[in-house]
């Protein structure tokens, strides 16, 4: 028996050696320094999962805990609108099929190098096709300063509408009405500059080149001083329903 509790005290300080010596672990290596955030505004794309190489970047849990079939549907962003952190690098940006039909397959591609310290938008766009089985994408850089007006909001307009001419958007005050661009004509697949804009509610509008008529509108939009908003264009620019999915359609997501 002596023997016996002997060896317990040795293995019992053992134990607590190795516990101590583990206690503590030297972590070593940068957080990833890249921001990023995806958008599935692909018309009638089906919904995904999004990755960076092999890297998966967004995906939605069920009650059961496991991986649901959902993934980010059409008109949707990624984790709520907020960013992701990944390693800068070139990456192949890819959207797979989320349901169980067509499971992982990769139905739009976007290549892009990401830069350390800088943020970026990705986007499905245009039309899918259902044959193919292939929508189109791209990516944006988000370069919002660091060193802001806290009394001001700042916007930017992004267009994801294959079929659109290139868009000015216009924010219109809803309290002194006073209507101004917000930054200059952009064409499919770019994003304009980030405006100041005087925290507000705001009627938004898009407008082609030397035309007075709207293309979009949005009604009653809030920008809350200190803040920054992308407008990004979806949707099928010769839809005029005001209800159907694929009509066009003014996003308001805020980068931060």
């Amino acid at each position: 028996m002596k023997t016996l509790r002997t060896l317990a005290v040795v293995l019992s300080a053992f134990a607590l050696a190795s516990c101590e010596k583990n206690a503590v672990q030297t972590i070593t290596g940068t957080l990833p320094s890249v921001r990023i955030r995806f958008f599935n505004f692909g018309v009638n794309a089906p919904s995904v999962n999004f990755y960076a190489g092999a890297q998966k970047m967004t995906a939605t849990t069920s009650a059961t805990g496991a991986e649901a079939v959902t993934g980010v549907s059409y008109g949707s962003v990624g984790a709520n609108g907020f960013y992701s952190a990944i390693d800068a690098g070139s990456y192949a940006i890819t959207g797979k099929v989320a349901a169980t039909v067509d499971k992982d397959l990769t139905v739009s591609t976007v290549t892009g190098a990401l830069t350390a310290d800088k943020a970026y938008s990705v986007y499905l766009s245009g039309f899918y096709d259902a044959t193919a089985k292939t929508v189109e994408g791209f990516i944006v850089e988000d370069p919002f300063d660091a060193a802001y007006d806290y009394t001001q909001a700042y916007v930017r307009f992004v267009n994801a509408i294959s079929n659109s001419s290139p868009m000015t958007l216009y924010a219109k005050n809803t309290t002194t009405l006073t209507e101004s661009a917000v930054g200059g004509l952009v064409a499919y697949k770019a994003a304009g500059a980030f405006v100041a804009v005087p925290a507000g509610v705001y009627d938004l509008n898009t407008r082609t080149s030397g035309s007075s008529t709207n293309a979009i509108s949005r009604t009653a939009v809030s920008f809350v001083a200190g803040k920054i908003y992308t407008i990004s264009a979806r949707g099928d620019i010769t839809v005029v329903s005001t209800t159907a999915t694929n009509r066009p359609f003014l996003d308001n997501t805020a980068n931060r």
